[in-house]
């Protein structure tokens, strides 16, 4: 029988043992992704966080997530410091800037914002109203506002409308109906008189005969911070990782799509694509040839690197706390934890 030199022994020694190695590895399952759930509602305003799941970019980043929608900001902000939801995407509310007063939550990064030269949230009156004389933000004075809830961004907005227009506070009827669909409905029907909301749907319902467009909301708050990303103050302290790695998927996908849809530096096709993914959340109870337009007309800024306008967020604080829906001891370092993200 043939002998085997000594180095024809360790070679083959040495073969098996970086295949037995190798063999092990692969045995070894890879680090499972963290799973973290993403309050949302269905706007095109946040597909930042739609792209950033279709896309990859949040598995790219060892997160596994699962949205869980609400029709609402404020119960979103309930379901961040109850721990149902790790992080939300929506508007501050009076809810929002208590739980931060108690310790519950965060801010830790912006979302849409106005932004001159691009069609943002729109004012709107109904068809009857429009008829005796409300053309203007102006004529508000004596009319009804539809609003989800007190304390909600509606709630900010048309305050801050009615101050630069010199109109007093008391002076316009808030109506509450909890839900976008009832305010909706609400306005078609004459029930209130006035509304403002993002243009994707503001654009669609404004084409049909019962509502009017009467303003921008960009030329009452200039630079308005619209919506943050926030989450669970536990999160920022015990999992500040986790914080920065969804953060990073998020900034990854509003990038995507501001260049497809806000920009329009991508090609057709693209852009096509784009819309094509959004429809996956938004109105995708309707033939895709009917909510495109829509979906296109919804197309506002989502802030670079989930940037920050520091600046908005601490006015639209003072406004919660001149109309006494939260503590004047809140500060904005207690609803802030401006560590994430570049802040102006």
């Amino acid at each position: 029988m043939m002998q085997l030199s000594k180095r024809s022994m360790l070679t083959t020694l040495a073969a098996t043992v970086l295949a037995t190695a190798c063999a092990f590895a692969g045995a070894v399952p890879a680090a499972a992704a963290d799973k973290v759930s993403v309050g949302a509602l269905r706007f095109t305003s946040h597909a930042a966080s739609f792209v950033a799941f279709e896309r990859g970019y949040f598995a790219d980043e060892g997160l596994d997530v699962e949205f869980k929608f609400f029709q609402a900001a404020q119960p979103m902000a309930v379901a961040i410091a109850s721990g149902d939801v790790d992080f939300g995407v929506t508007a501050i509310s009076g809810s929002l800037i208590n739980l931060a007063e108690k310790g519950a939550i965060k801010v830790v990064g912006g979302a849409l914002q106005e932004e001159p030269g691009i069609d943002g949230q729109m004012i709107l009156a109904s068809k009857a109203a429009y008829d005796a004389g409300l053309t203007s933000p102006a004529a508000l004075a004596g009319k009804s506002f539809g609003i989800t809830q007190t304390g909600s961004s509606f709630h900010y907005m048309v305050h801050k409308i009615a101050d630069k227009e010199g109109i007093p506070r008391s002076e316009i009827t808030l109506r509450p109906l909890q839900k976008v669909g009832a305010v909706i409905g609400a306005l078609k029907t004459g029930q209130i008189d006035a509304w403002t909301i993002v243009p994707h749907i503001a654009k669609a319902i404004a084409a049909g005969p019962e509502i009017e467009t009467i303003g921008m909301v960009a030329d009452y708050i200039p630079d308005y911070q619209v919506t943050t990303v926030f989450t669970s103050t536990a999160n920022t302290v015990d999992k500040p990782d986790q914080v920065k790695r969804f953060l990073a998927a998020f900034a990854k996908g509003a990038a995507d799509f501001n260049a497809a849809l806000v920009d329009k530096t991508t090609s057709a096709d693209e852009a096509e694509e784009m819309v094509r993914l959004i429809h996956k959340y938004v109105y995708a109870d309707r033939p895709f040839e009917k909510a495109a337009p829509s979906i296109r007309n919804g197309a506002m800024r989502i802030n670079e690197g989930a940037r920050l306008n520091l600046a908005s967020v601490t006015d639209q604080l003072a406004w919660f706390q001149s109309e006494n829906l939260v503590p004047a001891s809140v500060t904005i370092d207690m609803l802030v934890d401006a560590s994430f993200v570049e802040t102006d």
